[in-house]
């Protein structure tokens, strides 16, 4: 038997997926500064841990995964929790080490494994498949029994049929079919988000490696556990899924392609890292054209002194500037 992922290329899809590859050749041709890739790299591997071991429930803040990417200590953070999250930094480069591979082998997800889940498992062991029954809410993932042949079969689908569609659609069916099957006792969020990762990778989407997906994964957790059940209930069709993954890597695209204008305007070694409510300030204006100070305070939803406190970097750093007089003037992007 072999895996065969069953889903219908939709009007929305396939919109999704050209809206995608128009984004990803924005960047191609933009010819990113070489200097900056380290700081986008940087930032974009703090956000994607952050947002990861967040969806499991670590209460790590950005902030403080940041810390601990830059080898200080997060005040008011507990052991595990700050295992969890150097786990998924180690994770992840480990990822970025071996984005190269032709081949992704059971070795190489085990050991992707020992590193994201080694001492904080909850039960099972770190870098082997579970001997143990699961329940993951309503769902019973397949017995012990099948999971190493299940996943030979999702491993050689990779291997063989992966690479006859977008590496955008064979990501998000990789990162479905792992979290299916739930090959480990503990850590298999993670793991498959990794994974899913690690395809673009291996497939050359992201060669800079400046895109983190789980940050869309995370800020609605229930549309994402929404979107994995919605396929059960489906029976296996993979539609929906593939509709909402790719939608969330178009919004990752455009995030990151604002995040890489600040370099245009900082120094190569010095990041502008945007806040949530700066990208969203920015994803406004870009909509708008531009706008007046109380419509961009009630559009935020919040008072006129914190939506300075976000424009004032931006301003400063040349990304958005102020048109008009005193009383009638608005709010714009900054043309290049």
């Amino acid at each position: 038997m072999s895996y065969e992922p069953y889903y219908t290329i939709s009007p929305r899809l396939l919109t999704l997926v050209e809206a995608v590859a128009a984004l990803r050749e924005r960047f191609q041709g933009a010819a990113i500064e070489r200097s900056w890739i380290p700081a986008l790299q940087k930032d974009t591997r703090t956000r994607n841990v952050h947002a990861s071991t967040a969806i499991e429930g670590n209460p790590l803040t950005l902030e403080q995964v940041r810390a601990l990417e830059e080898g200080r200590e997060p005040a008011a953070s507990d052991q595990r929790s700050r295992r969890e999250v150097l786990n998924s930094i180690a994770g992840l480069r480990y990822v970025e080490k071996h984005a190269g591979k032709e081949i992704i082998r059971h070795e190489d997800v085990f050991d992707l494994h020992r590193i994201l889940a080694g001492g904080v498992m909850d039960q099972g062991d770190a870098g082997r498949y579970r001997s143990i029954a699961v329940r993951v809410g309503n769902y019973m993932p397949p017995a012990p029994a099948e999971v190493s042949g299940l996943m030979f079969e999702l491993l050689e689908w990779c291997h063989t049929k992966a690479g006859e569609i977008s590496p955008v659609l064979s990501s998000a069916i990789l990162h479905y079919r792992f979290e299916a099957i739930h090959p480990f006792a503990d850590g298999n969020g993670r793991t498959g988000r990794a994974l899913a990762l690690w395809e673009l990778y291996r497939r050359g989407f992201d060669t800079h490696h400046i895109f983190s997906v789980d940050e869309y994964y995370w800020e609605d957790r229930p549309r994402y556990y929404a979107a994995l059940q919605a396929v059960r209930q489906a029976g296996e069709d993979l539609t929906a899924w593939l509709e909402y993954t790719t939608e969330g890597l178009q919004l990752t695209l455009e995030r990151v392609w604002l995040r890489t204008q600040t370099l245009q305007l900082n120094t190569p070694t010095k990041l502008l890292v945007l806040r949530p409510r700066q990208e969203r300030l920015l994803h406004l204006l870009r909509d708008h054209g531009s706008m007046a100070p109380a419509e961009l305070w009630a559009a935020l939803d919040i008072s006129r002194q914190g939506a300075m406190d976000l424009l004032r970097p931006l301003l400063e750093a040349g990304m958005v500037e102020k048109i008009g007089g005193k009383k009638t003037g608005r709010y714009a992007l900054r043309k290049p």
